[in-house]
């Protein structure tokens, strides 16, 4: 993990050498700057190259040493940018693929820099609530014009090279090989060294070239309110504007020593602490403690599906997406032919969209195959069930899944709260079994709870935790309780909402309340989207099995109301027909003021900060328990539930994320004052142990 050197003939070369992307680690940094000194001492040297291993150039800073004392070690990232663009021999960047953040930033300090088709370049600092720290504002727009140059930064998404090549007048790239790309850089390097050796001109540096605009005031103004509206939450989109403006408008060194001053700053808002903790919790949530690394994995070469509803549907896309053949299996010809039927409408409409291209289309579906015979999905690697949340059902399910899918199959679950390990009882081969808990819609929504049963094999866990990635979801492990992860704590963030109900509060101010809070829909509007009748009954069953447990009745007595949601039009609001736009119910209104009224609760005025309080700290302090229990085993996989499934504000990374930031003393204070109220859940309010503690000893989750 540092960067080699060699020397061709007459030019050195330096490989950066960190996998799995080159990351500008203290011990890569290090390794540069003693290949730059040995190459400048050496008189048989006329040049130097620098590149990547593998198919990376560098994919910028070291995410392992993120807030260690190496990731600001000397040589840091501007030491070593300056080093490589004071060298008086030339230097050229040879970039063999991947290239961004830091990588970016290293390359622009060097002479010239050469590249082949299809490197991904970008600047993507922004995506952690950063700007570039290390002179990207001030480069960029300087190799490629102000207009390219911020929307890389401000977007901070990658572009592929061909086409920055095509830009007018660019000199990002002084060439484009399809050969060597670092025989072409030793080639240049030793082309330059003759001439500039000639001539005795001084080195060509980015920094010396002049930023020009035609009317850059109005230009400016107009990506000012462009990013205001992109990035309402987000403070780093701004602050990339006014950067890149100082390039335009300020000396060099002036424009730096703002970038820095920017960049310090943003790193202590909770926005880019938000981000920062998201990013690096998504890479967490994948390492299993007990699952090496190099744990052996089974082949998923077969997909099966059982059932085609609206999860087996979705269920199965994400398979045909990534390329995988899906045999889907109904009981009875309708619901199959429905089930297919609502796949291909699906298809068709990104189609239409312009979101797939037909050919694919017809790719995808070629690889479905419907069946209504066991025998069918016999030789699949993985079955999925995807049936009715009813424990009878699953039991049938997978006991004829028992007695047919081949030796070393995986067998998966889609229930979202039964008992894994009561279903994996129902076969010879516990060992097999394990939970894909998938969130509908399960073809768009990226999380993915893996429910560990007591006895599901790690190479099982290793496998659909690679399963995962294939399918671009962010696999979260959660150990068997009633709910896993998510919904056990949903259920007290809706218990709290019906409360408010009965205190005061309308839904559409609870959910107004959430929403400006930053959920992308609050718990009203959320139950008229899953559909109310779930929730009762899974409130039906909990009336038996913890009878202790309270709740609101005005949950109940909206589905005695046959109001269900947005599937039969009328739910907490109302919807026109074909339509999702929530309407305020007249009928609901009275129905919770009748409640009211028998239970004898005169209703108070609640504020927005009670409102998003309570629903958040109920979040909270369940996660504690589950946290404590052992059914997640770190802070930042809660978070990423929450962020992935359930629409949690990404600006405040999460529940858990969002108490450490407010401070857990704070909010065991707030809990204290919810105890207190009469008409709430006083047992509820008692802080979990593992909270207390924390907030005690003045620590936090995250």
């Amino acid at each position: 993990m540092g960067a080699h050197y060699e020397q061709r003939g007459q030019v050195a070369v330096i490989t950066l050498d960190n996998p799995p992307v080159n990351g500008l680690g203290y011990a890569t940094r290090l390794g540069v700057a003693d290949g730059v000194a040995r190459a400048l001492a050496d008189g048989s040297v006329v040049a130097i190259v620098v590149t990547g291993a593998g198919k990376s150039f560098s994919g910028g800073a070291d995410i392992r040493e993120f807030g260690s004392v190496k990731a600001v070690a000397e040589p840091n990232l501007l030491s070593l940018i300056k080093l490589l663009e004071d060298a008086p021999k030339p230097v050229v960047a040879a970039i063999n693929g991947t290239c961004m953040g830091g990588g970016l930033e290293l390359a622009l300090g060097c002479h010239w820099r050469v590249v082949v088709p299809g490197a991904l370049i970008a600047l993507p600092e922004v995506k952690l609530g950063l700007i570039p720290g290390a002179g990207g504002t001030q480069r960029l727009p300087r190799v490629l014009g102000v207009e390219n140059a911020l929307n890389i930064i401000v977007s901070g998404e990658p572009v592929k090279s061909e086409l920055l090549m095509m830009a007018p007048g660019q000199t990002l790239f002084a060439e484009m090989t399809q050969g060597d790309v670092v025989d072409a850089a030793c080639a240049l390097a030793q082309t330059k060294a003759a001439e500039y050796a000639a001539s005795g001109k001084p080195l060509p540096r980015v920094r010396d070239l002049k930023v020009e605009h035609a009317n850059p005031d109005a230009y400016f103004q107009f990506a000012r309110n462009m990013v205001k509206g992109m990035a309402k939450n987000f403070p780093a989109p701004a602050r990339c504007v006014d950067a890149v403006e100082a390039a335009l408008k300020r000396r060099f060194d002036d424009g730096m020593a703002l970038e820095r001053e920017i960049f310090t700053a943003l790193m202590f808002t909770p926005e880019s602490k938000a981000l920062r903790h998201a990013f690096l919790g998504e890479r967490a949530a994948s390492k299993i403690a007990d699952v090496p690394d190099d744990t052996p994995q089974r082949v998923i070469a077969k997909v099966a599906v059982i059932g085609a509803g609206t999860m087996g549907g979705g269920i199965a896309m994400n398979f045909l997406n990534a390329g995988l053949p899906v045999t889907i299996l109904e009981t009875q010809v309708d619901a199959l032919e429905r089930g297919v039927a609502t796949i291909r409408r699906n298809y068709e409409a990104q189609v239409k969209k312009g979101k797939l291209k037909a050919d694919k289309y017809e790719a995808r579906m070629a690889l479905l195959k419907p069946t209504l015979d066991y025998a069918d999905v016999a030789d699949a690697d993985l079955v999925i069930e995807a049936v009715f949340e009813e424990m009878g059902v699953k039991q049938a399910v997978f006991e004829k899944l028992d007695a047919t899918m081949k030796p070393g199959a995986i067998l998966a679950s889609n229930t979202s709260t039964l008992d894994v390990d009561r279903i994996a009882a129902f076969t010879k081969r516990p060992q097999d079994v394990v939970g894909l808990h998938f969130f509908s819609p399960a073809n768009v929504m990226k999380l993915l709870e893996v429910v560990r049963g007591q006895e599901t094999a790690k190479d099982v866990l290793a496998t659909v935790m690679r399963m995962a990635k294939t399918i671009r979801k962010t696999a979260v492990v959660s150990g068997v309780c009633d709910g896993f992860i998510g919904n056990r704590m949903i259920e007290q963030y809706g218990r709290q909402g019906g409360f408010l109900l009965e205190e005061g509060c309308t839904p559409a101010q609870v959910d107004k309340a959430i929403e400006k809070f930053g959920f992308a829909m609050g718990p009203f509007r959320m139950g008229d989207l899953a559909g109310n009748d779930i929730g009762w009954a899974i409130r039906k069953r909990r009336y038996v099995e913890k009878p202790g447990m309270r709740y609101s009745k005005t949950a109940d007595l909206l589905c005695e109301m046959g109001r269900f949601g947005q599937k039969v039009g009328k739910g907490w609001y109302d919807y026109a027909p074909g339509k999702r736009d929530a309407i305020p119910s007249d009928d609901v209104v009275r129905m919770i003021e009748g409640h009211r009224q028998a239970l004898g609760i005169a209703p108070r005025k609640i504020g927005d900060d009670e409102i998003v309080h309570r629903l958040v700290f109920s979040l909270v302090n369940e996660a504690a328990k589950i946290l404590e229990e052992g059914i997640a085993s770190k802070a930042s996989d809660i978070d990423m539930v929450y962020l992935t499934g359930y629409g949690f504000p990404l600006h405040r990374g999460g529940p858990m994320c969002y108490a450490d930031q407010l401070g857990l003393f704070n909010v065991v204070q707030a809990m204290k004052k919810f105890a207190a109220n009469p008409l709430d859940d006083a047992s509820f309010w008692q802080p979990a142990p593992l909270l207390a503690r924390l907030a005690a000893e003045g620590n936090s989750f995250t």
